[in-house]
């Protein structure tokens, strides 16, 4: 039997219940064994993100109490930069969904080796409820994530951080802790 692994990537700085309930919702609907949570080393999109060794400690706080999540380091451990595409061909004898927003869809031509990504994946894209999801014609294979509105940024959490202010209803307790314990963003 051939595993359904959903591949959930970003910079998860910090990661929130936003990006939980998206990778819960591709576990729901897609029927997934399991979702791979992997956070980037060094996004090539991105500056000024926190060090890779608190964002992979985050995320493996944020994956507790569900046994179908699991963390895959292996962009922080990879030289160089972070390209999804490195990822997916290390996990080519599985059924692969890339697990998006519609922002990251919106600019998938921008990504590293972005057409052959698309010819080996299905691109599972969060949706808000009665919003069409648009793609270039070059990606075939589309799934829609149904997803609630949730006003839920890594940018605000980052900011509510430096104000001071509780940050549980947004990360849960575990990620306000260890965003508590180690500083992080109080310099922003």
């Amino acid at each position: 039997m051939v595993v359904k692994t959903g591949l959930f990537g970003g910079t998860f700085d910090p990661p929130h219940l936003a990006h939980r309930a998206l990778a819960q919702t591709a576990l729901d609907q897609l029927g997934l064994d399991r979702v791979l949570w992997v956070p980037a080393g060094q996004p090539w999109q991105k500056a000024g993100v926190s060090p890779a060794e608190h964002r992979r400690a985050m995320v493996a706080l944020m994956l507790e109490g569900e046994p179908r999540f699991e963390l895959d380091a292996s962009e922080i451990e990879r030289q160089g930069p972070s390209y999804t595409i490195d990822t997916v061909r290390e996990h080519l004898g599985e059924e692969l969904f890339v697990i998006v927003g519609q922002d990251q869809l919106a600019r998938i031509e921008t990504w590293h080796e972005w057409q052959d990504l698309c010819s080996l994946v299905t691109l599972a894209v969060a949706a808000r409820s009665g919003e069409a999801v648009h793609a270039s014609a070059a990606v075939h294979r589309i799934e829609r994530l149904d997803m609630p509105a949730m006003q839920i940024s890594s940018t605000s959490i980052r900011a509510a951080a430096a104000r001071g202010e509780d940050l549980s209803p947004l990360v849960g307790t575990a990620v306000a802790g260890y965003i508590a314990r180690h500083r992080l963003y109080s310099n922003q």
